[in-house]
């Protein structure tokens, strides 16, 4: 069985102004275009597969892409194994997950093999069983989505803080790992893969994606079953590895300033019924350039800047400006940057003139963490329709007031 591994596709993301939905759907594109010159039989997506930032419209296009996009991979038989992520709306999936269920009925009994040539999304942790083409043996798939209390905890479970729910989730999700691989080992005797969405904890170097530290959960490299063929882990947008057999496959694309260095693969896995053949493959992928221009000097940068970035058409920048006035015309110096970088997703400017001579660190006043909050949901938000806008701060408002007073989120 040839696999490809994916995860944090985030289809209906943005950055700034900017949405991304031409740059992502390129990329998934490219990703079938992979099962289709490596013949893959299973598509993972690790977790991930839709942005919180998507909008119902979005979702709904994102959806009819995906039919169009995979209809022959899934008409030869192909199958695609998702979970949720943190970022996936737990209602709008499970909302999904019923829609496709009443059109295609999955087995409900593990021990049955699964459908093949269609899409099973999982909400909740369970496992499946899909058959080799051969017909010789079959692969169980440990589905494992991001650890949540409606998924994983129940009424019983109390928690006060943050380290208390976390703590919990990550034992939750440690139990029921342990239980879904033991009942498919039992069941089936050829390989079992596991495919999650969580933080394992290990020796290498890792960012959050639009999430602090303190609220993620995650769990230890030796949580992991030691008796699995292999690992699809989705979270983490940096391709890497725990080890040989346990995996990050990163994000499709670039996603925000933090991942400018990245690259950004997929991985290639072949499975028989002795396990993982190989050190599974990286196919690369075309992400979308981001990075930062810095303008100090408006008069001699823009002379220089279009020579310096001759495709930047596509590209997302971030631009930093710092202009004198009664020298340099803001107008005609954002119009030009406007020409270079259409698809510039934030931009600041400074006036140098309006500072003084007396402007310091020492004499600057530091912010408070709401003050920096808000100001800078304020200016991502500009793009943003007025009613938007303002229930996401009011959202903010709460989060930050419980924060401050120590209460979980919800």
């Amino acid at each position: 069985m040839r696999i490809v591994h994916t995860a944090d596709w985030h289809l209906g993301d943005r950055l700034g102004r900017i949405d991304r939905t031409f740059d992502l759907r390129q990329r998934v594109e490219q990703v079938a275009d992979i099962c289709e010159k490596e013949q893959a039989d299973v598509l993972l997506v690790a977790g991930d597969l839709f942005s919180e930032l998507a909008r119902p419209d979005g979702l709904r296009d994102a959806i009819g892409h995906l039919q169009q996009t995979f209809a022959s991979f899934l008409a030869r038989g192909g199958t695609i194994l998702a979970i949720t992520g943190n970022h996936d709306n737990e209602s709008f999936c499970q909302t999904l997950w019923h829609a496709m269920s009443l059109a295609a009925p999955a087995q409900s009994a593990a021990r049955q093999r699964a459908a093949t040539g269609r899409l099973h999304l999982a909400t909740e942790p369970t496992w499946l069983r899909l058959p080799d083409p051969s017909g010789t043996f079959d692969v169980a798939f440990v589905l494992m989505p991001y650890p949540t209390p409606a998924q994983y905890l129940n009424t019983a479970n109390r928690f006060e803080t943050f380290v208390e729910k976390n703590q919990m989730l990550s034992e939750s999700f440690s139990r029921r790992l342990a239980e879904l691989f033991a009942e498919a080992r039992d069941v089936n005797t050829g390989p079992t893969i596991l495919v999650a969405h969580i933080t394992v904890r290990a020796d290498y170097e890792y960012q959050l994606f639009r999430m602090n530290p303190g609220d993620d959960v995650s769990i230890s490299a030796n949580e992991v079953p030691p008796g699995l063929a292999y690992a699809a882990l989705g979270h983490i947008h940096k391709p890497g590895g725990v080890a040989e057999h346990i995996r990050y496959s990163g994000s499709i694309d670039r996603l925000d300033l933090g991942e400018q260095a990245d690259a950004k693969s997929v991985l290639i896995l072949d499975v028989t019924d002795r396990g993982l053949v190989s050190v599974p493959r990286q196919e690369m992928l075309d992400a979308t350039p981001i990075y930062e221009v810095l303008i100090t000097d408006p008069a001699e940068d823009l002379a220089s800047l279009r020579r310096r970035f001759p495709d930047a058409r596509r590209d997302l920048v971030k631009l930093s400006i710092r202009y004198r006035s009664g020298r340099d015309s803001l107008e005609e110096v954002l119009r030009r940057l406007e020409e270079i970088f259409p698809r510039w997703y934030s931009r600041e400017w400074v006036d140098v003139a309006q500072l003084g001579p007396s402007l310091n660190a020492e004499a600057a006043v530091a912010k408070s963490f709401r003050e920096t909050v808000l100001e800078y949901l304020d200016r991502e938000l500009s793009q943003h329709t007025p009613a938007e806008k303002e229930a996401i701060l009011a959202r903010a408002e709460r989060l930050i007031a419980d924060l401050e007073q120590g209460r979980p989120t919800p």
